[in-house]
């Protein structure tokens, strides 16, 4: 019985939950709400869906935050949402129409008087000189009608008075006695509204000001002119394939973007080679037998990594700086330079990648080193008895027999090294920049930082851009983890 009235109580929610996006506007995430809400209560209020129970949790958070996100994003794509096209379609008419100014040729010289507890107004019209005044105002919004003034003009409250009521006053409507409603225009004046803009049956927007006639273009999100004249804010609109015909034949973005998408790979690959070749040179060197101390040398390069990141991004960021970082110090007092790391292009990428290097050879060192500690020591054994060199037993026994389960995860550190924000972001924030670009791009930018300024740094915020870009990095990181996959599966084999 309990369980029966749980039922009904949650779906009787479940209703109302859905009625309410519904009517707010939200019809596919009613539809959304309404799938999963009564997902949810057929698997738990069944006996027979045991199983899908424990797998339902699982599900619907991969749902939820996995493949909505990623479907959400793939859509925005394919409009042109941005800071200048934020509304629907009738957001943005609705806020047009809503814009007012106020008739300076029909406006009123206005006074606050006190009036015991409360206060009156006293207008007079610039037109024609007669005085009004209203009923003593005790906070009442409906519109006040006006009274031709009897007596003369009484002492009005200072400004700084006037100003602790300008509140108060922003929600007055004041009656003339020719039928005229006046609205509050500023500390001194009340003046009739008239709005900004009007609208004619076919949907098109008139200025008032100068009869200008805008009609929406469903395919640039913008109100214009015959003659391309725009009136902001836009509102949002399905655009096709422009987002992605953008980066294939816009010359002007073209040139850049495929710059920075051949940085990210060559980054990325040279991260894995530097930082794999570092760590697992110091793996072997540290398998020596003969080395002393080999325990505190490990320890020691392994500090790299147990430090936070972004802190060591960040003492690098000090240590690299042209005038007062300690490296440049050395090298001028080495050999008399001071290197601009990160105003040159080729420096900055140069100083990413040793970086990046430093802070991924443990990682390396230390699989190396599971990975050299499984290999049978009868092998070399074998090899001394022949009289093999040291580079002979790591070039036919150890790297061999390590590269082989290495393979996947030198895939999974190029993915990982392939969106490394964080790096990029607090070490050269993508700079330098390119010159004569649409839109802002730096040289040392990589796809994932060049598609975070495109949506959140750049002026025009172009987040359907940024989204048919963030679209393209997932297919190329889907393919990775595919790769990594079948490297995986080899491995095994």
């Amino acid at each position: 019985m309990l369980a029966r009235m749980i039922i009904f109580v949650s779906s009787l929610a479940l209703l109302w939950l859905v009625y309410g996006l519904f009517t707010a506007g939200q019809p596919l995430l009613a539809v959304g709400a309404l799938a999963f809400g009564g997902t949810a209560i057929a698997i738990y209020g069944s006996a027979k869906s045991l199983a899908w129970r424990y797998l339902f949790p699982g599900v619907a958070g991969m749902l939820l935050f996995v493949a909505f996100p990623l479907l959400y994003t793939v859509q925005i794509g394919f409009t042109n949402y941005s800071s200048a096209n934020l509304l629907e379609f009738e957001r943005a008419r609705e806020y047009l129409l809503s814009q007012t100014i106020a008739d300076e040729a029909n406006a009123y010289d206005m006074t606050v008087q006190r009036d015991g507890t409360s206060y009156r107004l006293q207008l007079t019209s610039r037109e024609s000189g007669a005085r009004f005044v209203t009923a003593p105002i005790e906070g009442a919004n409906a519109p006040l009608a006006l009274q031709p003034a009897t007596s003369g003009p009484g002492t009005p409250l200072a400004l700084r008075d006037v100003i602790a009521l300008r509140n108060a006053l922003q929600t007055l409507k004041l009656q003339t006695p020719d039928g005229r409603t006046l609205s509050y225009a500023g500390l001194r004046e009340f003046a009739p509204l008239q709005p900004v803009w009007t609208v004619k049956p076919d949907g098109s927007l008139v200025q008032t000001a100068t009869g200008n006639v805008y009609i929406p273009n469903r395919s640039t999100g913008f109100f214009e002119t015959a003659d391309g004249e725009r009136v902001s804010p836009g509102f949002k609109v399905g655009i096709g394939f422009s987002n992605y015909s953008r980066m294939l034949f816009d010359a002007d973005f073209r040139s850049p973007f495929v710059s920075i998408f051949i940085w990210t790979v060559v980054f990325a690959a040279l991260t894995v080679v530097f930082a794999g070749g570092l760590g697992m040179t110091l793996a072997v060197l540290l398998n020596w037998d003969a080395l002393p101390h080999k325990t505190l040398y490990r320890t020691l390069l392994f500090l790299p990594y147990a430090v936070p990141g972004f802190i060591s991004i960040l003492v690098f960021k000090g240590l690299f700086n042209q005038n007062f970082g300690e490296i440049n110090a050395i090298l001028n007092a080495l050999f008399g330079i001071r290197p601009a790391w990160f105003a040159d292009p080729l420096l900055a990428k140069v100083m990413l990648l040793i970086v990046n290097t430093w802070l991924g050879f443990p990682y390396f060192m230390i699989l190396c080193t599971g990975l050299i500690k499984a290999i049978p020591a009868d092998l070399y054994e074998a090899s001394a008895i022949v009289g093999a060199k040291p580079l002979d037993n790591f070039f036919k026994i150890t790297a061999p027999l390590i590269l082989k389960p290495l393979t996947p995860l030198l895939i999974a550190a190029f993915a990982f090294n392939f969106n490394n924000f964080v790096l990029i972001q607090l070490l050269t924030e993508g700079r330098p920049d390119f010159l004569n670009t649409k839109l802002p791009a730096g040289t040392t930018d990589i796809l994932v930082s060049y598609t975070y300024r495109i949506a959140f740094v750049d002026a025009g915020q172009n987040f359907g851009l940024a989204a048919a870009i963030s679209t393209i990095i997932f297919a190329l990181v889907a393919l990775m983890a595919l790769l990594q996959l079948k490297a995986t599966q080899k491995g095994k084999a």
